[in-house]
């Protein structure tokens, strides 16, 4: 029997709730299949100050780094607004993407069709739709230096953040969306500024260059990232994947959310550089929402998001993409069902809880095994 360790950090908010779901389905799976999965939990994030006065230990990075696989849930809610900024909870997560070398940020933005009308968009612009969302995740502004703010005097103040890119940097993310496409509708748009900043100049002809020596198989092409935003509301299926820099990906990814109906649908996968003695790599999976401090302990967040996430785990980490294809069945069955959470919620369909929503994805997933 395969064993794999899996490391879950629940976080803040709903992340607790949410990863509850998953906890259920990892405790199928080791009852009915031929994977084991060992299991343990770590505090991060906002919970993690509250117990060490930082945001991550390290040794929960430790652990993190010694894990198959990490399953996240969300960090940070109002709470923690003014604490220290090198301690505030969303630093937590930045140092194990950092860390443990997670450069290729997946985001799916697949539109279930009994949710094509939950979406701000005509069903016809969403109904269908199948998108990847490839954002680079250790690099660029969120990671550059200098970062500061000075004080000016006579009450002005400079703050600097740092835009940097080389290229290596770009060129492993390039692969990683030139990869995804083969396996996929064989196109890649890449997106950046290239009209106004150095590093989208470097970007493009970094991504050119990667194309034209190794996936010439593969369509490319080019469009500048507000364009490029614009065209993913107005006909988002033009598109297959789509790779940016941190930044621009972040932004880029949560426009997609709309075209899917909620945040608390879409899943994502974080991975890092294939160990070329084990051929694994280190990877992190976590939805795409936030804590929703608002809704915590309430029963009413959304886990289709959380269960995606694992899901993507199975693809990506111990392929086992049959089981995850069954879990995306499932979802899809418990939807045309009727049965909803708040954030999908629409005329003729069932209310459901957290829990219950997790149950009946878990009934259905029982049912295609």
């Amino acid at each position: 029997m395969a064993r794999h360790k899996l490391l879950l950090i629940p976080g803040d908010g709903i992340g607790p709730e949410v990863m509850g779901e998953v906890k259920k389905l990892i405790a199928w799976i080791n009852k009915n299949g031929k994977t084991r999965f060992e299991t343990e939990e770590a505090l991060a994030g906002g919970a993690c100050y509250d117990a060490h006065r930082v945001s991550i230990t390290d040794e929960t990075v430790a652990r993190a780094k010694n894990a198959d696989a990490i399953i996240f849930g969300s960090v940070g809610g109002p709470k923690w607004d003014k604490v220290p900024y090198e301690v505030r909870p969303e630093a937590g997560l930045l140092r194990l993407r950092k860390d443990l070398g997670l450069f290729a940020n997946i985001r799916p933005a697949l539109c279930y069709p009994a949710l094509a009308d939950s979406s701000s968009l005509k069903r016809d612009v969403v109904d269908g739709l199948d998108i990847i969302i490839l954002r680079e995740l250790t690099g660029g502004v969120y990671f550059g230096e200098p970062k500061t703010i000075t004080d000016l005097g006579n009450g002005q103040k400079r703050a600097v953040d740092t835009q940097v890119y080389e290229t290596y940097e770009i060129e492993r993310i390039g692969r990683v969306a030139f990869e995804l496409a083969r396996k996929r509708r064989n196109k890649v748009t890449s997106m950046e500024k290239r009209n106004v900043m150095k590093t989208g100049v470097l970007w493009h002809e970094v991504i050119d260059e990667l194309h034209g020596r190794e996936f010439k198989d593969v369509t490319l092409e080019h469009q500048l990232a507000d364009a490029g935003a614009m065209q993913l509301v107005r006909w988002p299926k033009q598109f297959d994947v789509i790779v940016a820099d941190n930044l621009l990906g972040d932004v880029l990814s949560d426009i997609a959310a709309t075209l899917t109906g909620s945040l608390g649908m879409l899943p994502s996968a974080s991975l890092g550089e294939v160990d070329s003695q084990t051929k694994k790599r280190r990877a992190l999976y976590e939805p795409v929402h936030g804590s929703a401090p608002d809704i915590a302990g309430k029963g009413l967040a959304n886990p289709i998001a959380m269960i995606s996430s694992f899901g993507m785990a199975l693809r990506y980490s111990f392929d086992m993409g049959a089981l995850a294809d069954k879990i995306d069945q499932a979802i899809a069955a418990v939807l045309a069902s009727g049965l909803r959470t708040a954030d999908v919620k629409s005329e003729g369909t069932k209310s459901a809880s957290t829990q219950q929503m997790g149950e009946a994805i878990l009934t259905e997933l029982q049912k295609l095994h």
